[in-house]
């Protein structure tokens, strides 16, 4: 029999008093519960059309972007009844080189289902997917993460069709409508299902960056997230540290950049952690991305997959894929991003960093290697240089790609450029002038220099001419020059600088006025 008195008048469960041991025992329970370390776990799906001429399984065209709503459609993206689908070879074969270039096993059988939901956005109420046998299985992917390597695992890489866009509407003193743009459905969907192997916003960063990376050097997507044809859903959920088992998994959606992702995952995890602390459950759901809030809301309990009723696509036989095609395919595959790297290290002595950079984009290191190809009179350092800073600045300011900006700049003319300015016939500052010149203009280097009387001047009469005349109207930096302030040669130097335009060669100058001013 327990001491009422002893109680502090508190009843536990099942009508049990508390003891003031046993009330310590819960408050101990309920720190630990709160101060419990969690690990992050992130699995990504990553959605990208692809850059098919018609549509996954008819022969609409896929340029809708800036076409009126409704106007790229027929019978079956419209789910009419009694259409037949048939399949889009070049979106197979896309597939197929994709899953390849992450190192997938490609099945010898595969199949197309239906994935059944009633979404306002997808008119016959389903959409022809794929389920138990994806084109390409087990696979990875190699981050860099603070200079640390990660291979991320793939799960599946799989084929689908797009679903038509819902815009939302709001008049003022109305009530809120939505319009559907059919255009959309059915443009050829790769998904590129990921492992829960990533543990930080910034690895799912750095993943998206690396895998957009990949889809453009095969040129099988644009990868444009801010146009929607390189989606991420990103299932984020915490475990205890050293546990195998995670709480709730949570889905996240509506982000539309990396920023976005980045964002979105760190206030997602901190969210978790702070309803974890407090000792509450979490639960399995969608949660939408709030971008101008920097939030998360909730939008509807996670879907299982068997909610999704599954079963083989009836108008659409299996596919048997022939090794001979599959090894066509490989043997077509381009230079990756990280073989790139790896050659441009070796063989032009490149740092890491700047190769990184460098190879971002299959356009930009083609470019690159265009303007060595031009000339053996420029190092590749320097190209590199001029692409990782003027080149790139002028293309950031234009907000254009290095495509565009080649069509004003060829490779040669580029290359043309930096030989002038590393053998001198041109200051690095008229070299800067005349490059953004020859981006407007769309002139060679040669013309704008010329025209515009640029050549760096190396003479040393030229140069001792206007030394002379500075040293006679500068006499008290001259004097402090005498004196042992040695800083004043630095600002007589400019003088001759400013006088000739940013023409004379710096080093010339610099050395002539030292010596003009120790002889006198």
């Amino acid at each position: 029999m327990w001491d009422n008195k002893r109680t502090l008048g508190k009843v536990g469960m099942c009508g049990v008093p508390l003891t003031p041991l046993f009330l310590s025992a819960i408050t101990i329970v309920a720190i630990l519960t709160f101060a419990m370390e969690y690990e992050t776990v992130i699995g990504l799906e990553v959605h990208a059309h692809l850059l098919t001429k018609s549509k996954m399984f008819c022969r609409c065209s896929t340029d809708y972007t800036s076409a009126p709503p409704n106007s790229h459609v027929c019978p079956v993206c419209l789910g009419m009844p009694g259409v037949l689908p048939t399949i889009n070879q070049q979106a197979v074969e896309f597939t197929v080189m994709t899953a390849l270039a992450l190192h997938c096993t490609i099945s010898d059988y595969t199949k197309f289902d239906r994935k059944n939901y009633p979404y306002p956005d997808l008119m016959k109420g389903y959409q022809i997917s794929q389920y138990d046998a994806p084109f390409g299985l087990n696979g990875w992917l190699d981050i860099d993460v603070d200079g640390k390597e990660k291979k991320a695992g793939i799960t599946r890489v799989h084929l689908e069709e797009d679903v038509a866009k819902l815009l939302h509407r709001a008049t003022p003193g109305e009530e809120h409508y939505s319009l559907v743009d059919v255009n959309r459905s059915g443009v050829p969907l790769m998904e590129i299902v990921g492992e829960p192997d990533l543990r930080s916003p910034e690895e799912a960063r750095q993943y998206l960056i690396k895998l957009r990376s990949i889809l453009r050097y095969l040129g099988v997507s644009t990868g444009n997230m801010e146009e929607g044809s390189f989606r991420c859903d990103a299932n984020i959920s915490i475990r205890p540290e050293n546990s195998p088992d995670t709480l709730a998994k949570v889905e996240v959606k509506n982000m539309n950049s990396f920023k976005a992702v980045y964002r979105a995952l760190s206030y997602e995890e901190e969210r978790q952690r702070k309803v974890a602390g407090a000792g509450k459950k979490l639960f399995q759901e969608t949660r939408g991305w709030i971008e101008d809030r920097g939030v998360t809301v909730s939008q509807r309990s996670k879907e299982y997959a068997h909610d999704y009723r599954y079963f083989p696509e009836p108008d659409l036989a299996p596919l048997v894929l022939d090794r001979a095609w599959v090894e066509e395919i490989k043997a077509k595959l381009p230079e990756l991003p990280e073989d790139r790297c790896d050659r441009f290290v070796a063989e032009y002595g490149l740092s890491p960093y700047d190769v990184k950079l460098l190879t971002a984009s299959r356009e930009m290191a083609d470019y690159f290697e265009d303007c060595l190809k031009t000339s053996q009179d420029v190092s590749p350092k320097e190209i590199g240089n001029w692409l990782l800073g003027e080149v790139s600045r002028i293309i950031n300011e234009s907000v254009i790609d290095i495509t565009a900006f080649s069509q004003k700049v060829s490779p040669e003319r580029l290359a043309r450029l930096v030989k002038l300015n590393s053998e001198g016939e041109v200051s690095a500052a008229s070299a800067k002038s005349v490059l953004g010149q020859m981006y407007q203009k769309g002139e060679s280097a040669d013309d704008i220099i010329k025209a515009q009387e640029l050549g760096q001047i190396s003479d040393a009469g030229a140069i001792e001419q206007e030394i002379a005349r500075v040293i006679k109207d500068n006499a008290p930096a001259v004097a402090d020059y005498k004196a042992g302030k040695k800083q004043s040669l630095k600002f007589l130097v400019g003088q001759v600088m400013r006088a000739t335009r940013g023409r004379a060669n710096p080093a010339v100058v610099n050395q002539l006025m030292e010596k003009k001013l120790e002889e006198g």
